[in-house]
């Protein structure tokens, strides 16, 4: 049975950082590219981090580039999102993703970002 653990969500302050973890079991987790998605309520879901199989390309969002990093263990089976800079219209609920063959999605976190 595959599972996704998602982990590290919160409450921060505006400008505040979070350490997002993934952990992966049940699938050959070095063959999957990882990604982060977010649902913001009311919207639809956004791709906001991906991470190929090797770690050797990184794609960002523009609403998150040079403040959010995607990072991945494959020796722990688990992705990370580091955020950095956070702002209000980061709040959302964040889920992790893995593509290979089939599609697997954890079940989310929620981070927000509020004064």
């Amino acid at each position: 049975q595959v599972q996704l653990v998602e982990s590290g969500g919160g409450l921060v302050q505006p400008g505040g950082s979070l350490r997002l973890s993934c952990v992966a079991s049940g699938l050959a987790f070095s063959s999957y590219n990882m990604r982060w998605y977010r649902q913001a309520p009311g919207k639809e879901r956004e791709l906001v981090a991906t991470i190929t199989s090797t770690g050797g390309r990184k794609v960002y969002a523009d609403s998150v580039k040079g403040r959010f990093t995607i990072s991945r263990d494959n020796a722990k089976a688990t992705v990370h999102l580091e955020m950095n800079s956070l702002k209000l219209e980061d709040t959302a609920v964040y889920y992790c993703n893995a593509l290979y063959v089939r599609e697997y999605w954890g079940q989310g976190t929620q981070v927000t970002v509020s004064s």
